[in-house]
């Protein structure tokens, strides 16, 4: 079980590997902040990332419990889902959460948890033998191709450390 805010469900989502989230920790917590911008935005704005997730929800590996935001998380500048992931994650003594926005990972590792994200999930796939290291390089192209922002360091890193698993 891991609680998840929203960039890696909707980022799992358009490259078609949310199912990875299910394999490697078979339920994902998310509180009702992040059903809002995922979910319920993403339908507005008809984006099929958004009905994936709605699907994983309705099959029940994806679960929204709601959560008292600790109020010190606004001193880090971050936005209302972040706060509420952070909060849940500290309420139901979850060790990690997947969270990708470096403020956000900053202020969840201060609080004791243990940041996870996006490519951590793809670089476990590849070390698990889930994907291939070419399935890996299409993902990691997939992904800022669908906007997913990554400084070019932070690229390369990952490059490099698929590399190096392959």
């Amino acid at each position: 079980m891991i609680v998840s805010n929203s960039t890696p469900l909707i980022y799992l989502a358009k490259i078609g590997k949310l199912s990875l989230l299910q394999k490697f920790f078979h339920e994902v917590i998310i509180p009702n902040e992040v059903k809002l911008e995922v979910i319920d935005a993403g339908i507005k704005l008809n984006s099929p990332d958004a009905l994936i997730v709605q699907r994983s929800l309705e099959d029940g590996w994806i679960k929204v419990k709601e959560t008292k935001t600790l109020k010190h998380l606004e001193e880090f500048g971050i936005d209302k889902g972040e706060a509420e992931a952070i909060s849940l994650a500290i309420n139901i003594k979850s060790s990690e959460i997947l969270i990708d926005q470096t403020h956000a990972r900053l202020a969840a590792k201060t609080l004791g948890l243990k940041p996870r994200g996006t490519l951590y999930v793809l670089l476990r796939a590849l070390k698990e033998k889930t994907i291939t290291y070419d399935e890996y390089l299409e993902f990691l192209e997939e992904l800022v191709r669908h906007g997913f922002r990554l400084r070019e360091e932070v690229y390369l890193e990952a490059i490099r450390m698929g590399k190096n698993l392959k």
